[in-house]
């Protein structure tokens, strides 16, 4: 399964409770992407040079990274990944790397909100974590990168048919319970209620 969106639509909030009450490994380009740059290591020091600029790490880093993340055994029943692909040439990676374990995505879920409400969102996350990658310059860039790249990603998978879009306005909550009934209907799965 993976989780898109745009910066600040709550992709990861999100990610970190589907994953919670499917039993899914939830798996964060930008965390590890942030776990590399606090660690100082070489990846993150080249991770970070883009992340601060608001653009998209290399493809050839994060092809590498995603690959090796999902050959660890947590992975094996299933995961969430939050992140990736953002363009399509990493979507026909991932289909490379799925095809090679003998699998196949289930579901793509997208997560939408007007691009105001998200500047202002991260706006209100950067004064709060003091992030570098989060002020109105950068904010805007990335969102139009997504909105230049990453939707080819959501159309491609709408074309496949396994694309599902919600709202991610509104309470935390509220769009958590509305993705589970729609994950239900589609999964045929019993989601545990993690209220």
């Amino acid at each position: 399964m993976l989780i898109i969106g745009p910066p600040g639509s709550g992709k990861g909030t999100q990610a970190e409770r589907i994953s919670e009450r499917l039993g899914l490994a939830a798996i964060s380009t930008g965390d590890i992407f942030r776990a590399n740059v606090k660690g100082e290591t070489r990846l993150g020091i080249e991770a970070k040079k883009y992340m601060d600029a608001g653009d998209f790490v290399p493809d050839s880093v994060t092809n590498k990274m995603v690959r090796d993340r999902l050959s660890e055994a947590d992975v094996q029943d299933g995961f969430l990944l939050d992140g990736y692909p953002r363009t399509t040439a990493q979507v026909v990676y991932l289909d490379h790397i799925i095809a090679g374990k003998d699998d196949k995505l289930d579901v793509v879920l997208q997560l939408t909100a007007d691009d105001e409400e998200l500047v202002a969102r991260l706006l209100g996350r950067a004064q709060e974590t003091g992030r570098s990658d989060d002020n109105e310059a950068v904010i805007r860039h990335r969102l139009d990168l997504y909105h230049g790249q990453t939707e080819a990603v959501v159309a491609t998978y709408a074309e496949r048919g396994i694309l599902v879009r919600v709202d991610g306005i509104g309470g935390i909550g509220e769009v958590t319970d509305g993705v589970m009934s729609i994950l239900e209907d589609l999964l045929k799965v019993p989601v545990v209620n993690g209220r």
